[in-house]
């Protein structure tokens, strides 16, 4: 344990813990229930106070989160932070899967991958068209969309910045789910887009000297560090008696 809060003290100036267990089921049982267990829930209300209800006016509203290496859960904690999101503020939240080439944020809430993202890159009409409101609640996901040839082209263009400025016109909050940044340039350049990125790390995976590198390549390329998640975080004694510790 002391090794990992270590790694996330090196890794970020902000230690956001979000320590729950993976799950196989979609979020809300599918688009529309709830399957998020207490200590899910209870460690996405967390992140999210701390990243958009605690901050003042100008606290961020884009946010990219994205692994340090491949397999660190990035699309799993947007959902959830999302999903905490949606019910503790009234405007609108949009998930956006940016992951092209391993998208999976779409699949947790049963959507189909297109139209999506990277349709609205080189399609006209409002971003709406591209989204899909989960059915009474203030969410909407933009799926991955149709497949294209080069991501990181694509997120370069003066066309996507466009629809990302439009995103943050039309939905109050926007949370991005992007690639691991030690394998594609697509965080930094959505990092670069947004106000900030959450860096998520896998408890007792993540190396502390790929962790160094993620956050020194944000910060050489000037994107914003928000904070650095630890994901899949496991109790040493029943986690009953670890609150109370």
């Amino acid at each position: 344990m002391s090794r990992n809060f270590e790694l996330l003290r090196r890794a970020g100036k902000q230690e956001v813990l979000f320590g729950a267990a993976r799950r196989d089921s979609p979020p809300n049982g599918g688009p529309h229930g709830s399957s998020l267990n207490g200590a899910a829930q209870e460690e996405a209300v967390k992140l999210v106070h701390r990243l958009f209800v605690f901050p003042n006016s100008h606290g961020p509203r884009v946010v990219v989160f994205s692994n340090v290496d491949q397999g660190n859960g990035s699309s799993e904690v947007c959902s959830r932070a999302g999903e905490a999101l949606r019910t503790q503020v009234s405007g609108s939240v949009c998930l956006v899967d940016a992951n092209l080439r391993a998208s999976s944020l779409h699949q947790l809430f049963g959507l189909e991958k297109f139209p999506g993202l990277s349709d609205a890159a080189v399609k006209p009409g409002p971003i709406k068209g591209f989204a899909v409101q989960i059915p009474g609640q203030n969410l909407w996901i933009v799926p991955p969309g149709s497949l294209v040839g080069e991501a990181q082209g694509l997120f370069g263009s003066d066309r996507f910045r466009s629809r990302i400025a439009e995103m943050r016109e039309e939905f109050d909050y926007v949370l991005i789910d992007t690639p691991p940044v030690a394998s594609h340039a697509d965080a930094v350049l959505l990092g670069q887009m947004a106000d900030g990125v959450v860096l998520v790390i896998e408890a007792n995976s993540t190396r502390r000297e790929a962790a160094r590198m993620a956050k020194e390549t944000f910060e050489s390329a000037n994107v914003k560090l928000l904070g650095a998640i630890l994901n899949n975080r496991t109790f040493p004694i029943p986690e009953s008696l670890y609150r109370k510790l």
